[in-house]
């Protein structure tokens, strides 16, 4: 089922993303309902790449861990080059969305298949292309989907790691965090003045 509703952290370190995965996990939060998109690999890297060994995918490269560790988490996910991001992995939730609208399941005008898998996840225009930038910036988006009760904690469970933008996207409502750098404020407290 399509949820509408989802946390985005933009992170700056594979690290970081991983180590919020498994906090999120800890915290019972299902892994179905998480995405992680990023590059495939830095873009100084040679030889880079993945293969299949008995159902259990294998990368190298720079950032081959990183993603060989949280394949092995994630249901499922796809790699593909989106057009002005680049290279890109995206594991779970999302993954098979993305699928949809490189097959052409699913059409959003002038979006890339990651800008039209985020906008079939309710993420306003604006905001997707903002965390295209994230990621051709080689960032990393953790999203987390489900009901707004539970997206408050997991925002709060993110805030703890260093993202540098958490938003909570509610159907048609946005509630952004901007820089987090600059607006670390104290636990429970508002990250930011909703907006329509």
């Amino acid at each position: 089922m399509l949820q509408n509703e989802s946390v985005i952290a933009v992170f700056g370190d594979p690290h970081e993303t991983d180590a919020a995965v498994k906090k999120l996990a800890s915290a019972g939060f299902a892994l179905e309902n998480l995405t992680v998109v990023g590059k495939r690999y830095h873009s100084e890297e040679k030889a880079v790449g993945f293969y299949d060994t008995r159902g259990r995918i294998k990368f190298w490269g720079k950032r081959g861990a990183f993603w060989g560790g949280l394949w092995g988490l994630f249901a499922g996910g796809v790699a593909l080059t989106v057009p002005a991001v680049g290279q890109i992995m995206v594991l779970g939730y999302l993954a098979t969305m993305v699928v949809s609208a490189v097959e052409g399941a699913i059409m959003v005008g002038g979006l890339s298949a990651l800008g039209a898998a985020l906008h079939s996840a309710g993420i306003p225009r604006n905001s997707i292309l903002q965390y295209e930038q994230a990621v051709k910036a080689d960032g990393f988006l953790l999203v987390v989907h489900g009901a707004v009760e539970e997206l408050v904690r997991a925002r709060a469970i993110l805030a703890l790691g260093n993202p540098s933008r958490i938003d909570l996207h509610d159907g048609p409502t946005t509630s952004l965090s901007g820089s987090l750098h600059k607006l670390r404020t104290p636990a429970g407290a508002s990250f930011g003045a909703r907006s329509a």
